[in-house]
């Protein structure tokens, strides 16, 4: 896919790993929506990404990935303001696994991608006039190994990953022009990277701990590469090199 002119929507955007695959598309030319629940750091992304890659190349829209309200909006948005939709991103996640927040993984790790999948389909799709593209869900080497203590968000990455392939698998994938594919990274440094757990020393020194930057990299394999559909990409970094994996 030549990712120059395209438009795409990245959620989870305002930081982090979110962030870092938004400016890999600008990079390439693509016009982006960024969406995030995080509004004050959405808008201070977007502002830096203005003035970078010029303001009519990027939006920023508040929205919740457990809202299908919300996210409707998100989808009318881009379709109003850029045209349509080519590369859909469900990157937005979190990690909670006491009894107060563990619902909440689930609602925004797994039902969060079905949502942006569905939505994004209805909207990609060449059957009703869509362009067809590529769909991008962000799962974790976490879906394929234990991790220890973070079960509920293991549990949500299997199931982000099982989702996607399945997805490809589906006639329908063929039909509507879409790709499916998912980016399953070990640890990053990110606000999400668990810190201060020694229990975690093992795991670290196993899979490494690596920039966004760099699975950003990977993440626009996935979309550049149109032989890619149902690929599960794993990314893990030894000895300061990063190695990618389907």
């Amino acid at each position: 896919m030549k990712v120059s002119g395209k438009i795409a929507l990245v959620t989870g955007a305002a930081q982090g790993l979110g962030k870092a695959f938004a400016a890999a598309l600008l990079e390439n030319g693509a016009k982006v929506l960024i969406s995030d629940v995080n509004s004050e750091t959405g808008e201070v992304t977007l502002k830096a990404f203005q003035e970078k890659y010029g303001e009519n190349n990027v939006m920023f829209v508040r929205a919740d990935v457990t809202s299908q309200a919300q996210m409707q909006a998100v989808f009318h948005q881009v379709r109003e303001s850029f045209g349509g939709l080519d590369i859909m991103s469900n990157n937005a996640g979190i990690v909670g696994e006491t009894s107060d927040v563990w619902e909440k993984t689930v609602d925004i790790n797994l039902k969060g991608v079905i949502r942006g999948t569905n939505l994004a389909l209805d909207l990609m799709r060449q059957d009703k006039g869509g362009r067809g593209g590529v769909i991008i869900n962000t799962a974790s080497l976490a879906g394929f190994t234990p991790f220890p203590k973070y079960e509920v968000y293991a549990a949500t990455k299997h199931g982000v990953i099982g989702f996607s392939r399945t997805w490809a698998e589906n006639p329908l994938s063929a039909e509507y022009g879409v790709r499916v594919n998912a980016i399953c990274p070990a640890m990053i440094d990110t606000a999400m990277l668990p810190r201060g757990d020694d229990d975690f020393g093992k795991y670290v020194e196993e899979h490494g701990v690596m920039s966004p930057e760099y699975v950003a990299e990977g993440f626009m394999d996935l979309i550049k590469d149109d032989s890619k559909n149902g690929a599960l990409l794993k990314m893990t970094q030894k000895s300061g090199k990063v190695y990618m994996e389907y």
